[in-house]
């Protein structure tokens, strides 16, 4: 199986490179140090799996490129690598189209697995994590309605929000993620009516408490 890894820091990708291509299964075709240049690299090898960190500064995120790569490359899986055992982070990628979510301190072994799991149309979680999984999906109020907001908030919603949060203007936001600027405008405006936020500092506290900002 062909693959790509993304993440920020050079020792981590040519140390999965080193296990990954160990593999009589498995080869890495291309490394990326951010979210837009494993777009570009995906976009160019066409990869089976794409080993993609969330948190990528001052690049742009994996969480973004995660809904853009699944867009425009549907084949190609996304195993998502994070320091964060946070239930909300894998809620999260798992919305915007990843297969999995694999934490960077986990043995060589599972990680393997992982690949494995996803390369075969499977999706991997890791078993202390599928709990709190469950628990998230299924966790409404009597009306059968979403306790938490956050879980309101589409996949592009959950894009933008962090790039208001962290200061981005409109137009700049619109760059990033291909939209044009009304698109942006109306999903922020979506944002604070399904989050009942009053005004930018609201929403920087919420982003900063929900860990929006490590996107």
């Amino acid at each position: 199986m062909k693959i790509i890894i993304a993440d920020d820091h050079a020792v981590v990708r040519s140390g999965f490179m080193h296990i990954l291509n160990f593999q009589k299964d498995m080869e890495v075709v291309a490394t990326a140090a951010d979210g837009l240049e494993a777009y570009e690299q995906v976009a160019k090898h066409r990869p089976d799996i794409l080993l993609l960190d969330l948190s990528m500064p001052p690049g742009q995120s994996g969480l973004i490129a995660t809904g853009k790569i699944k867009e425009d490359f549907p084949e190609t899986k996304i195993l998502i690598l994070t320091m964060y055992d946070d239930e909300e982070y894998l809620f999260h990628v798992l919305k915007s189209g990843a297969s999995g979510y694999v934490l960077k301190n986990s043995p060589d072994e599972e990680l393997l697995d992982a690949i494995r799991v996803v390369y075969e149309g499977g999706t991997y979680i890791h078993p202390t994590m599928a709990t709190s999984l469950v628990r998230e999906f299924v966790k409404k109020d009597t009306d059968g309605v979403e306790t938490d907001p956050y879980k309101l908030l589409s996949k592009r919603e959950i894009e933008v929000l962090p790039l208001v949060a962290k200061g981005y203007g409109n137009k700049e936001i619109a760059e990033m993620l291909y939209i044009s600027v009304k698109t942006v405008e109306a999903h922020k405006a979506k944002i604070m009516d399904k989050l009942q936020l009053k005004g930018r500092p609201e929403l920087v506290e919420y982003a900063l408490k929900k860990k929006f900002l490590n996107f």
